[in-house]
């Protein structure tokens, strides 16, 4: 066990780890965190992309679990979430607007109003589209610690454009409700 009472952000030559520690937590856990935030940043370095990381969703589930203040903003349409489910304890906040998928023009108000701008932010969408604009904005807007979930909460479409069978916050297995 050891302690470090604060979050820390290690500066690397081609990217930046976000780790919190606490009293509570083994070597192994931060090793294992440390280790899903570099893999992030690496693919964000290989996408181009202004943010901090991309992880898949097993590895946001993880993240959830071994970092205390870590939020997963889903920014699906309130339809997606009433019609196709919803991700216990996220934050929802619409990047468009349900009906008209018109850009919400509050988004990034709804953010700052909800989240300080050093919280580790894992962005959520239907296929992982949306939350790289997402994170993008909120990347540019000052929250310094921006992770998009690939796949997104349903996957691509697969052969027979059907969704929810290749990849997918749903196809993992994760927590979710519907109804």
């Amino acid at each position: 066990m050891h302690q470090v009472l604060t979050p820390e952000i290690r500066r690397h030559k081609n990217f930046t780890l976000y780790t919190v520690t606490s009293t509570f937590q083994p070597h192994w856990i931060m090793d294992k965190l440390s280790d899903i935030l570099a893999r992030a940043a690496q693919r964000s370095q290989a996408a181009a992309r202004s943010y901090e990381g991309e992880v898949t969703p097993q590895e946001a589930f993880e993240i959830l679990k071994l970092t205390p203040g870590a939020k997963l903003v889903d920014v699906r349409t309130r339809a997606e979430w009433d019609w196709v489910g919803r991700v216990p304890d996220s934050i929802e906040i619409e990047w468009n607007q349900y009906p008209g998928n018109i850009r919400n023009p509050q988004f990034l108000s709804e953010l700052k109003a909800r989240l300080e701008p050093g919280a580790l932010i894992l962005f959520l969408c239907r296929s992982g589209v949306r939350s790289v604009a997402a994170a993008s904005a909120a990347t540019e807007a000052g929250f310094a610690h921006c992770y998009n979930i690939l796949e997104g909460f349903e996957g691509d479409k697969d052969g027979d454009s059907h969704r929810n069978n290749i990849g997918g916050w749903r196809k993992a297995g994760l927590p979710w409700t519907q109804g």
